[in-house]
């Protein structure tokens, strides 16, 4: 289902009753276009995608905005059919940390002052336009072989492209700007937008975002500033309108933080952030699911030029001017600038150009009760600073520039949006802490640990510090670490350098170390079980980019009740038979161990056969002199993992075809897979009312030459849910019966509390009562009528994938006009080829 522009973004509204407390304001686009417009295929084909691979699922669009605060309602994820978040961090928790972050871009062009925007936060201007039709569509890509959007094209595993224009002026889709008081000026810029995302561990807490910013015009665009103003609500769904929602949010910069890898140090991070104030501790003083406990932020990755001017400016949005405000700083360089009735929203092209260009880094809105007067900021405002410092509905700009863009030139530019968890660590720490008048106690314990060390990742992905992209023997910049190391039996001291790359050479790379990736995963259901059956010739061929090594090395199987990356449990692992060897060098007097672990076949061709490594370790070492020694060097072996490799065992991982002839391409299934790859897993005992999530994963060796630790492909890749019941299959073979559970359905029944329904607590227990049926054909027809022969309930049930979830269907226990039932007996029925199946319901409320 995609979204075009005809349907209707609006923005959610608050419950103000004050004039001290914000809300937003109504707003939509037009259904339809006056009458003197072009056709409706002329539309501009607004639409949005969402990132989903990693542990951020943040929705993009090609309007100039991330977000879905001008989506409202109506934004579904034209992939799931889902209602979308704006970005929920991480996957799957209901946690939100975003309404709308918008793309500003001001320049002077002529004698003109220009801004256009994606998101401007007050009158909602939008001035960032796609074509119509397909030439406006957005694009997905990915660099996962089993991917439906795979292209050898891809840059990562999810790549989401847009163009978009500032060129539509007309005021039927581009409001006038009440303070300029004039139609939209463009700029005549084209933005192409490539958003980037990776579930490799180190790179599953971000999303990169490269903007080509192309002049269409004829006049140069001077000093041109870009910015993103970004209004990061952070809640849990479930507290969207009551206490801890999207009005006790903070928000700051950060511009260094002590190295996490080399603590001596400090890495630059430059981030705008934002977090909920406290965390959302619960009434017991406790952090739980529903605790927004991290934080989101934005870096700066790529410019043109390294000598900028970088800007972080927050203020608190309010629709009664009085009580709009945000930090400002005069000086003798810098005068007063009027802002008209609001004194923190800058409104005009003028005005917002003014805050993209201030070189102004604003204290951190936890600090805003405190004076700052001494360093040139206005006061203030008494009365209302302590309730903004402790949280309140604040929005930032982080902003940088200038660059002068000639007519047909493209400025290249690259963000990162990024999430960073535990910034809370401790539910009580604001309200044992937290003074409006002296906040750094509690500032000094907030953790920034997590978020940078992801900011810096983003930064190697983007450009691999120590890797020579284009060959010209520039491979960054490192810092020389040096260690004292006692030799010998007189303690002579020895010094090591080793250099440690924190910087790439400047040319971009958007890649990574990859693990294999997650195999082609297919669920069998059965009563009571589940068979987990994949295909691994992809993930055991897999050549790791850096090493250029065949490094697969194992499967794991998981499954859990839900699909959060906490849900889920390791069940059983494969490994192959292989060791590391380590070797004593008497000149360096020192262990050293092999640069990759060496398979158990290897050892037998280098040690003669029947050698078994699990006879020599650290306290029984091969001895030099050993006729099976050829190096001459005492040995000794540890193995790699478990070593748990046994493939016939059919309560473990175990092979399909145990015979299948690995050099025989021939030898495939009726789907044309390589049988040799063919592997399984039961997972049995389980109970038939209860779905799972199952996922099979690929892991490497990791490569020491490389300093890369071993890598694991994500669990959400090809995380499956599944019933333990009868397959769709066998319910039409065997003619069974449809089950429908619980049955009779009691209001007292303890079923959110037991997990069948309402596992995410993010609905109220009145609409998220949940009736089942089972054991249904693949399409079919479900009818609910009361005793009277009055039609409740209607549902399609139609699946002829024949999916592990096939065979289910659910009813929310609302009627057709979305009203609670009530108790009372009713009827059921359900109609396909098989016939139909009648049977009694029993509410008891």
């Amino acid at each position: 289902m995609r979204l075009t522009y005809i349907i209707i973004f609006s923005l959610l509204v608050s419950l103000a009753a004050a004039d001290n407390i914000l809300a937003r304001p109504d707003f939509e686009f037009p259904t339809k276009p006056s009458s003197n417009f072009k056709p409706v295929i002329e539309f501009p084909n607004s639409s949005l995608e969402v990132h989903k691979i990693n542990r951020m699922a943040l929705t993009v669009t090609n309007n100039g905005f991330f977000g879905n605060g001008y989506l409202g309602n109506n934004a579904f994820d034209p992939e799931t059919s889902l209602p979308v978040m704006g970005c929920e961090y991480p996957i799957n928790s209901n946690i939100e940390y975003l309404w709308t972050a918008g793309l500003w871009l001001g320049a002077v062009v002529g004698r003109d002052t220009l801004v256009s925007t994606g998101a401007e936060g007050y009158y909602n201007l939008i001035e960032f336009w796609p074509d119509a039709g397909d030439a406006g569509k957005m694009i997905r890509r990915s660099s996962q072989p089993f991917s439906i959007h795979y292209s050898p094209e891809a840059i990562s595993e999810e790549d989401i492209l847009a163009v978009y224009f500032d060129t539509l002026t007309n005021p039927s889709y581009v409001d006038i700007d009440p303070i300029d008081n004039r139609t939209h000026q463009p700029l005549n810029v084209e933005v192409t937008q490539r958003t980037f995302a990776w579930s490799y561990p180190y790179a599953e807490d971000f999303i990169l975002v490269d903007f080509g910013i192309r002049n269409m015009g004829r006049f140069p665009l001077k000093q041109l500033y870009i910015g993103f103003v970004v209004d990061a609500d952070a809640y849990h769904i479930s507290k969207e309108w009551g206490q801890g929602s999207w009005l006790d949010d903070i928000c700051g910069y950060k511009e260094a933080i002590p190295s996490p890898m080399w603590p001596q140090f400090e890495d630059s991070i430059r981030v705008a952030w934002v977090a909920d104030n406290d965390g959302d501790p619960n009434d017991f003083g406790e952090f739980d699911f529903t605790s927004t406990t991290g934080t989101t932020a934005i870096r700066v990755i790529r410019t043109p030029s390294d000598s900028l001017r970088y800007s972080f400016n927050w203020w608190v949005t309010r629709y009664t001017p009085s009580f709009d405000w945000g930090p400002r700083q005069v000086t003798d360089d810098k005068p007063y600038r009027d802002f008209g009735p609001n004194f923190g929203t800058p409104l005009g092209d003028k005005n917002k150009y003014y805050m993209l260009r201030t070189d102004e880094r604003d204290y951190e809105q936890l600090e805003c009760a405190v004076s700052h007067t001494g360093q040139g900021w206005l006061p203030a405002p008494a009365a209302s600073a302590p309730d903004y410092a402790d949280g309140h509905n604040a929005i930032y700009l982080f902003s940088f520039g200038p660059f002068d863009v000639p007519p047909d030139s493209t400025l290249p530019v690259t963000l990162a949006y990024i999430g960073g968890e535990d910034f809370h660590h401790n539910p009580t720490a604001f309200e044992d802490l937290f003074d409006p008048f002296n906040p750094f106690p509690f500032m000094k314990q907030l953790d920034f640990s997590h978020l940078g060390v992801n900011s810096i990742w983003a930064d190697w992905i983007y450009d691999n510090p120590g890797y020579d992209t284009d060959g010209d023997g520039d491979s960054g910049l490192y810092r020389l670490i040096i260690d004292t190391i006692g030799v010998g039996k007189n303690s002579d001291i020895r010094i090591d350098t080793t250099r440690a790359w924190y910087k790439g050479d400047g040319i971009p790379d958007f890649r990574g170390a990859a693990p294999p990736p997650s195999p082609k995963l297919n669920i069998i259901p059965g009563d009571g079980k589940l068979t987990a059956r994949w295909n691994g010739e992809v993930s055991e061929n897999f050549v790791d980019v850096f090493s250029g090594d065949v490094d697969f090395e194992g499967y794991k199987v998981y499954y859990g009740e839900g699909n959060r990356f906490s849900d889920f449990v390791l069940l059983s692992t494969y490994d192959r038979r292989d060791y590391n060897r380590w070797q004593f060098h008497p000149d360096m007097e020192r262990w050293e161990v092999s640069e990759a672990p060496l398979s158990y076949d290897t050892l037998q061709i280098i040690y003669g056969a029947g050698f078994d490594p699990d006879l020599y370790d650290e306290r029984n070492a091969l001895e030099p002199s050993s006729s099976r020694n050829p190096d001459g060097l005492f040995t000794y072996f540890t193995p790699q993992f478990w070593n748990q490799s046994d493939l016939s065992n059919p309560l473990g991982i175990h092979k399909v075809y145990p015979g299948a002839d690995r050099d025989d391409p021939s030898d495939t299934t009726e789907d044309g897979y390589h049988r040799f790859y063919e592997y399984e897993y039961i997972i049995d005992n389980l109970p038939l009312s209860r779905p799972v999530y199952v996922s099979v994963t690929a892991f490497d060796y990791g490569s020491r030459t490389h300093k890369l630790s071993v890598l694991e492909s994500s669990l959400l890749i090809n995380a499956t849910l599944a019933y333990p019941l009868a397959s769709t299959e066998e319910v039409e073979e065997r003619g069974l019966g449809v089950t429908v559970y619980p049955n009779p359905y009691r209001i007292d029944g303890g079923y959110a509390r037991a997990g069948y329904e309402n596992r995410d607590r993010t609905k109220s227990a009145e609409r998220a009562r949940t009736v089942n049926f089972a054991n249904l054909p693949s399409i079919c027809t479900i009818r609910i009528y009361t005793l009277s022969g009055d039609l409740v309930k209607e549902i399609n049930h139609d699946r002829p994938d024949d999916g592990p979830d096939a065979q289910h269907e659910s009813w929310n226990m609302l009627s057709r006009n979305t009203q609670a039932i009530m108790t009372g007996v009713y009827l059921w029925s359900v109609t396909s080829e098989m016939g139909e199946q009648i049977g009694k319901l029993v509410i008891i409320k």
